[in-house]
């Protein structure tokens, strides 16, 4: 097991051909908003099916569980819930359990290539500079069997902002 090769990339994460891609969940695993909506959205129904098979009570925050990832071009999604800063979860070990409970996940499943998104950054509220901060320095320090790993952001700000903090 090594450090894998971290890269961020600017696109939509439902196109990204890896072996897993990972999903920022919410607690009931059936669904939602943004990067959540979209994976279901693009994956198709079999995505949800398999989150009410394998999650019939959800995922507590800070963990990370698999499914099929359907429709995609990836092979599993790997759903992790994160704190919701806006709703007052501010503890960020929470948030840098989600990046190692998923690099964790990809080594049970044999993922060699994993895609992240910006986990809590979005309608949870986390701050973007801390939320990539957290992301990188997880990842970077991670023992892991996964040789890359991708941050991918859907708009160029955000994308800038991944590759000024992995090039620091």
């Amino acid at each position: 097991m090594t450090q894998p090769e971290i890269r961020a990339v600017q696109g939509d994460i439902t196109t990204i051909e890896v072996d897993a891609i990972v999903n920022a969940a919410n607690n009931a695993m059936r669904g939602g908003g943004g990067v959540d909506g979209a994976i279901h959205r693009a994956g198709g129904p079999a995505i949800l099916a398999d989150c009410i098979d394998r999650f019939p009570d959800g995922l507590a925050t800070g963990d990370a569980g698999w499914t099929t990832a359907g429709d995609l071009p990836a092979k599993w999604v790997i759903h992790t819930v994160g704190p919701n800063h806006a709703a007052g979860q501010t503890d960020r070990s929470l948030l840098t359990s989600c990046y190692r409970r998923s690099l964790e996940v990809a080594d049970e499943l044999g993922a060699e290539s994993v895609a992240f998104p910006l986990i809590s950054a979005g309608i949870y509220g986390w701050p973007k500079d801390d939320a990539i901060r957290a992301g990188l320095e997880t990842v970077a320090a991670a023992d892991t069997q996964v040789d890359t790993v991708l941050f991918v952001a859907f708009d160029a700000a955000t994308h800038q902002q991944i590759e000024y903090q992995l090039n620091r």
